[in-house]
């Protein structure tokens, strides 16, 4: 079991040759989530070597373009491909009938199941939960309503002391309870979890915001989330170009990070008139240390390549590697 994060997309609105415009693909726990889905995200999944049809949920942010537009074509080939799987559409009000009349236009209905929930962003609310993973939805600041999502794994079971428990003749009937936490007594012996039982892995958090402008409304939903991608369209010296168009600069990310705590932070979304991102990196590392840029095929596993977990006031260590 791993919390894995892919870039698909790391662009804004225009694509270039070294950026595809916003797409992510998750693998928490043997759950295979998709975030947004810009116009070539399947090229982009068959580029870095992950399987399109083991997508499970997808979770789209807002319904401007670059965000969207590429998942009739996604669902097309599912289709194409014989899919079977149900699958579930997470995004705001009006994506539902919009890809339904588009896939409907082609006279080729598709032949798996598809549930569509359609969210009002506002205060975090859970979306989605199973054993293993909580999935929660929140308003971001943008021109149109759009929803940002953060994932949670949920506590994990302890790891059994294999050597106590076969020194006190416990039975493989009694390990179910240990693992829960739960003391067993037999014959008025009482025989309590801790003695037989390992810490647990430790748990992560993922939180998703692009688009959005800097805001108090969202501190909440991303607090103490271990990492943190949020949107950097810009640089200071296009600050006015981002309050216009409720986008953020780096530095604003930054802010909005340390403002919430949060253990580490992956700046993405940049616009097409930057090179790279080695000037978003310098003014993001003046408010917060614990950042790095977003790369189209950069690949995190949570707890493997952050090594700073619980520690924003020091930069160590890398993020993620390509």
């Amino acid at each position: 079991m791993s919390f894995e994060l892919n870039i698909l997309g790391s662009g804004a609105a225009l694509p270039t040759s070294k950026r595809q415009a916003t797409s992510q693909y998750i693998n928490c726990n043997e759950r295979h989530i998709l975030i947004d889905c810009a116009e070539g995200t399947q090229q982009q999944l068959r580029k870095y070597g992950l399987k399109l049809q083991k997508i499970q949920y997808i979770l789209i942010s807002h319904l401007h373009g670059d965000h969207f537009f590429g998942l009739p074509g996604l669902l097309s080939t599912m289709h194409l491909l014989g899919r079977n799987k149900k699958l579930q559409i997470f995004g705001p009000l009006g994506l539902e009938p919009l890809m339904r009349a588009m896939l409907a236009a082609g006279g080729h209905p598709l032949q798996f199941d598809i549930t569509f929930h359609s969210l009002d962003p506002g205060a975090k609310q859970l979306i989605f939960e199973d054993r293993l993973i909580e999935i929660y939805a929140f308003a971001l600041k943008h021109r149109i309503p759009t929803i940002g999502y953060r994932i949670d794994e949920k506590p994990k079971l302890l790891n059994l002391d294999k050597a106590a428990i076969s020194a006190a003749g416990l039975t493989i009937e009694d390990l179910p309870k240990l693992k829960s936490g739960i003391s067993i007594e037999r014959n008025d012996i009482k025989y309590n979890y801790k003695d037989y039982t390992l810490p647990a892995q430790p748990v992560y958090s993922y939180a998703f915001c692009s688009d959005t402008k800097p805001s108090p409304i969202y501190l909440e939903a991303i607090q103490n989330v271990d990492l943190l991608y949020h949107e950097a369209t810009f640089t200071d010296l296009h600050l006015t170009r981002a309050k216009t168009t409720y986008h953020s600069t780096a530095r604003q990310a930054a802010q909005q990070a340390h403002a919430a705590q949060c253990k580490n932070l992956l700046l993405g979304h940049f616009s097409s008139r930057y090179d790279d991102a080695t000037q978003h990196l310098l003014e993001a590392q003046e408010e917060f240390l614990n950042v790095a840029a977003a790369e189209d095929g950069l690949k995190i596993v949570l707890g493997k390549w952050m090594p700073t977990f619980g520690n924003a006031d020091k930069k160590e260590g890398p993020l993620g590697q390509k």
